[in-house]
Protein backbone atom coordinates (compact mmCIF):
# COMPACT_ATOMS: atom_id res chain seq x y z
CA UNK A 1 0.00 0.00 0.00
CA UNK A 2 1.80 2.99 -1.07
CA UNK A 3 1.54 6.49 0.84
CA UNK A 4 -1.07 8.98 -0.39
CA UNK A 5 0.18 12.36 -1.15
CA UNK A 6 -2.04 13.93 -3.14
CA UNK A 7 -5.36 13.38 -0.69
CA UNK A 8 -5.17 16.67 1.34
CA UNK A 9 -4.43 18.90 -1.76
CA UNK A 10 -7.87 17.05 -3.59
CA UNK A 11 -9.32 18.21 -0.31
CA UNK A 12 -8.20 21.55 -0.21
CA UNK A 13 -9.52 21.68 -3.52
CA UNK A 14 -13.09 20.87 -2.24
CA UNK A 15 -12.78 24.15 -0.15
CA UNK A 16 -11.33 26.48 -3.32
CA UNK A 17 -14.13 25.05 -5.81
CA UNK A 18 -17.13 26.43 -3.23
CA UNK A 19 -15.15 29.61 -3.24
CA UNK A 20 -15.45 29.72 -6.96
CA UNK A 21 -19.21 28.70 -7.46
CA UNK A 22 -19.68 31.80 -5.09
CA UNK A 23 -18.00 34.21 -7.41
CA UNK A 24 -19.70 32.34 -10.32
CA UNK A 25 -22.84 33.09 -8.86
CA UNK A 26 -22.14 36.31 -7.30
CA UNK A 27 -20.43 38.01 -10.53
CA UNK A 28 -22.84 38.05 -12.91
CA UNK A 29 -25.01 39.79 -10.92
CA UNK A 30 -22.10 42.41 -10.08
CA UNK A 31 -21.79 42.84 -13.81
CA UNK A 32 -25.62 43.82 -14.16
CA UNK A 33 -25.04 45.78 -11.33
CA UNK A 34 -27.36 43.82 -8.52
CA UNK A 35 -24.61 42.45 -6.48
CA UNK A 36 -22.22 44.97 -5.02
CA UNK A 37 -21.33 43.80 -1.87
CA UNK A 38 -17.66 44.52 -2.42
CA UNK A 39 -16.79 43.02 1.05
CA UNK A 40 -17.28 39.68 -0.45
CA UNK A 41 -14.56 40.13 -3.18
CA UNK A 42 -12.27 41.03 -1.19
CA UNK A 43 -12.81 38.51 1.57
CA UNK A 44 -12.94 36.35 -1.68
CA UNK A 45 -9.65 38.28 -2.83
CA UNK A 46 -8.53 37.29 0.97
CA UNK A 47 -8.95 34.06 -0.04
CA UNK A 48 -7.33 33.41 -3.07
CA UNK A 49 -4.25 34.71 -2.13
CA UNK A 50 -4.12 33.27 1.60
CA UNK A 51 -6.20 30.08 1.17
CA UNK A 52 -5.33 28.93 -2.36
CA UNK A 53 -1.74 30.82 -2.91
CA UNK A 54 -0.19 31.03 -0.26
CA UNK A 55 -1.19 28.13 1.54
CA UNK A 56 -2.36 25.73 -0.78
CA UNK A 57 -0.23 26.45 -4.43
CA UNK A 58 2.64 26.52 -1.77
CA UNK A 59 2.35 22.68 -1.17
CA UNK A 60 1.89 21.89 -4.83
CA UNK A 61 5.00 24.35 -5.74
CA UNK A 62 7.48 23.78 -3.32
CA UNK A 63 6.78 20.22 -2.09
CA UNK A 64 5.12 17.82 -5.14
CA UNK A 65 5.65 19.79 -7.99
CA UNK A 66 9.55 19.93 -6.47
CA UNK A 67 9.42 16.24 -6.10
CA UNK A 68 7.75 15.11 -9.27
CA UNK A 69 10.57 17.38 -10.98
CA UNK A 70 13.75 15.53 -8.92
CA UNK A 71 12.02 12.31 -9.88
CA UNK A 72 12.73 12.82 -13.48
CA UNK A 73 9.84 15.14 -14.86
CA UNK A 74 11.32 18.09 -17.08
CA UNK A 75 10.90 21.52 -15.22
CA UNK A 76 10.03 22.91 -18.71
CA UNK A 77 7.13 22.14 -21.49
CA UNK A 78 6.03 19.56 -18.77
CA UNK A 79 2.80 19.79 -16.90
CA UNK A 80 4.58 20.72 -13.94
CA UNK A 81 5.02 24.09 -16.04
CA UNK A 82 1.58 24.04 -17.11
CA UNK A 83 0.50 24.15 -13.70
CA UNK A 84 2.89 27.07 -12.54
CA UNK A 85 1.78 29.07 -15.73
CA UNK A 86 -1.92 29.00 -14.69
CA UNK A 87 -1.01 29.66 -10.79
CA UNK A 88 0.72 32.85 -12.21
CA UNK A 89 -2.39 33.40 -14.67
CA UNK A 90 -4.56 33.64 -11.94
CA UNK A 91 -2.86 35.58 -9.42
CA UNK A 92 -3.35 38.20 -12.89
CA UNK A 93 -6.85 37.59 -12.52
CA UNK A 94 -6.85 38.67 -8.35
CA UNK A 95 -4.26 41.75 -8.97
CA UNK A 96 -7.11 42.92 -11.82
CA UNK A 97 -9.96 41.98 -9.74
CA UNK A 98 -9.00 43.74 -6.42
CA UNK A 99 -8.14 46.87 -8.24
CA UNK A 100 -11.57 46.59 -9.88
CA UNK A 101 -12.93 46.21 -6.55
CA UNK A 102 -11.37 49.29 -5.14
CA UNK A 103 -12.50 51.36 -7.79
CA UNK A 104 -15.68 50.22 -7.61
CA UNK A 105 -15.96 51.00 -3.51
CA UNK A 106 -14.86 54.82 -4.47
CA UNK A 107 -17.93 54.84 -6.70
CA UNK A 108 -16.62 54.00 -10.25
CA UNK A 109 -19.86 51.79 -11.66
CA UNK A 110 -17.94 51.67 -14.76
CA UNK A 111 -15.40 48.92 -12.99
CA UNK A 112 -18.57 46.53 -12.06
CA UNK A 113 -17.81 44.56 -15.55
CA UNK A 114 -14.13 44.16 -15.02
CA UNK A 115 -14.76 43.07 -11.60
CA UNK A 116 -17.35 40.33 -12.56
CA UNK A 117 -15.23 39.89 -16.13
CA UNK A 118 -11.87 38.90 -13.95
CA UNK A 119 -13.69 37.28 -11.01
CA UNK A 120 -15.14 34.78 -13.97
CA UNK A 121 -11.73 34.38 -15.53
CA UNK A 122 -10.37 33.61 -12.46
CA UNK A 123 -12.96 31.09 -11.92
CA UNK A 124 -12.89 29.47 -15.00
CA UNK A 125 -9.62 28.96 -15.29
CA UNK A 126 -9.08 27.79 -11.49
CA UNK A 127 -12.16 25.34 -11.99
CA UNK A 128 -10.45 23.90 -15.49
CA UNK A 129 -7.26 23.85 -13.45
CA UNK A 130 -8.25 22.26 -10.34
CA UNK A 131 -9.24 19.62 -12.90
CA UNK A 132 -6.33 18.98 -14.43
CA UNK A 133 -4.71 18.15 -11.30
CA UNK A 134 -7.10 15.85 -9.46
CA UNK A 135 -7.74 13.55 -13.08
CA UNK A 136 -4.02 13.83 -14.55
CA UNK A 137 -1.17 15.35 -12.80
CA UNK A 138 -2.42 13.93 -8.88
CA UNK A 139 -3.32 10.22 -10.18
CA UNK A 140 0.22 10.58 -12.17
CA UNK A 141 1.94 11.71 -9.24
CA UNK A 142 0.77 9.01 -7.31
CA UNK A 143 1.37 6.31 -10.18
CA UNK A 144 5.40 7.56 -10.85
CA UNK A 145 6.20 9.30 -7.14
CA UNK A 146 8.33 6.14 -5.31
CA UNK A 147 7.56 4.77 -1.88
CA UNK A 148 10.90 6.17 -0.70
CA UNK A 149 10.06 10.40 -1.75
CA UNK A 150 6.47 9.70 0.33
CA UNK A 151 7.46 10.55 3.66
CA UNK A 152 9.81 13.81 2.63
CA UNK A 153 6.60 14.98 0.90
CA UNK A 154 4.09 14.57 3.78
CA UNK A 155 6.57 16.57 6.03
CA UNK A 156 6.94 19.28 3.35
CA UNK A 157 2.95 19.73 3.46
CA UNK A 158 2.83 19.60 7.08
CA UNK A 159 6.49 21.93 7.12
CA UNK A 160 3.78 24.35 5.37
CA UNK A 161 0.72 23.69 7.76
CA UNK A 162 2.97 24.78 10.59
CA UNK A 163 3.93 28.11 8.54
CA UNK A 164 0.11 28.88 8.98
CA UNK A 165 -1.67 30.88 12.46
CA UNK A 166 -4.19 28.01 14.20
CA UNK A 167 -7.22 27.91 13.02
CA UNK A 168 -6.32 29.00 9.62
CA UNK A 169 -8.04 26.38 7.39
CA UNK A 170 -10.95 26.54 9.56
CA UNK A 171 -11.08 30.11 9.24
CA UNK A 172 -11.13 30.27 5.58
CA UNK A 173 -14.13 27.38 5.75
CA UNK A 174 -16.08 29.89 7.79
CA UNK A 175 -15.66 32.61 5.42
CA UNK A 176 -16.76 30.44 2.66
CA UNK A 177 -19.73 28.75 4.74
CA UNK A 178 -20.70 32.44 5.48
CA UNK A 179 -20.67 33.55 1.89
CA UNK A 180 -23.06 30.24 1.23
CA UNK A 181 -25.77 31.28 3.65
CA UNK A 182 -26.46 34.58 1.81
Amino acid sequence: MKTDITQALVDEHKLILRMIALLEKNAPQTAEGRYRNWQFYLDGIDFIRQYADRFHHAKEEDVLFKALIDNGMPKDHSPVAAMLMEHDQGRSFVRAMESAVHEAQSGRTDTWQAVAENALGYAALLRDHIAKEDDILYPLAERVIPETMRAVILQGYQTAEALVPSGFSERYASIVAQYEQE
